[in-house]
């Protein structure tokens, strides 16, 4: 069966080999990334993706973003939220911290405002990975600043818990939500710029993307991580799996929503 499947991130590394990968088996690719330029060149390479521009940084794009999606297209089978940061400057237009931002609070907004697009048969596939650590609120909402290292792997598990979280609120009605590490020390660009490494092979963290955005063997996985250095479903920080606390990381996000003024997200049906 052929799927719709949007992939944030995908004008490089490993979102573009999962988007090349899904346009060849003959999926409908939906395309994003922040460069204009970037996507124009991707786009050529793959004529029958559409794309789309946002910076995932700005609450307006995000909330732009979704809303051209849903012009774009009437159904979406599944969600891959790819786009991460790991240096960059500390902090947002926003005052948030930018790998909060990018890497945890763009893919909750974006994927609530997608959610009525998913049906129980569709795919929520957050990218995550191997680098977790314990979630400061104070540092989640812009009170406290972080190091690099230390937002990077606070963002990631964030993204892990509110993953979590939704997959709990959402049960058997789906989509399947599932956290993956895609595997350490890829040689993307964010790799290659932090650690100065060339990395490994990139196809490896764009076939674990179609693998848990397409295979069956996925279908009973929600609220779970998949972990791409070991192969196989794993546990995760155990902050993922602890209900309270991945329910008030959840309130929280949705109080910084509030705060910048985004009170319409479409409700989750309990």
């Amino acid at each position: 069966m052929k799927r719709t499947i949007l992939i944030t991130g995908s004008t490089d590394g490993i979102g573009l080999v999962a988007a090349t990968q899904l346009a060849e088996m003959g999926h409908t690719v939906l395309l994003h990334g922040r460069s204009p330029a970037k996507l124009a060149r991707v786009q050529q390479a793959l004529p029958t993706a559409a794309g789309f521009v946002a910076d995932l940084s700005r609450f307006e794009d995000i909330d732009a973003f979704a809303a051209a999606v849903r012009a774009d297209v009437g159904r979406l089978d599944v969600l891959i939220n790819n786009a991460g940061v790991f240096k960059g400057a500390g902090r947002a237009e926003n005052g948030l911290d930018l790998r909060f931002m990018v890497n945890t609070i763009a893919p909750y907004l974006l994927t609530r405002r997608l959610l009525p697009m998913l049906d129980r048969a569709g795919r929520i596939i957050n990218v995550s990975s191997a680098a977790q650590a314990p979630v400061d609120l104070r540092a989640l909402t812009g009170q406290v600043s972080l190091s690099t290292n230390a937002g990077y792997a606070q963002s990631k598990l964030a993204l892990n818990m509110w993953s979590a979280d939704l997959a709990r609120r959402l049960g058997e009605r789906g989509p399947v939500v599932i956290a993956v590490n895609p595997g350490s020390m890829l040689g993307t660009k964010m790799v290659k710029q932090a650690f100065g490494v060339s990395g490994a092979d990139i196809n490896i963290g764009g076939d674990i993307l179609v693998r848990t955005g397409l295979s069956d063997e996925f279908a009973g996985a929600s609220g779970r991580y998949f972990d791409n250095d070991r192969g196989q479903l794993a546990a995760a920080h155990p902050d993922m799996d602890n209900t309270d606390r991945a329910a008030t990381l959840t309130r929280a996000i949705d109080a910084i929503l509030k705060q910048a003024g985004i009170s319409d997200l479409p409700p989750i049906q309990p």
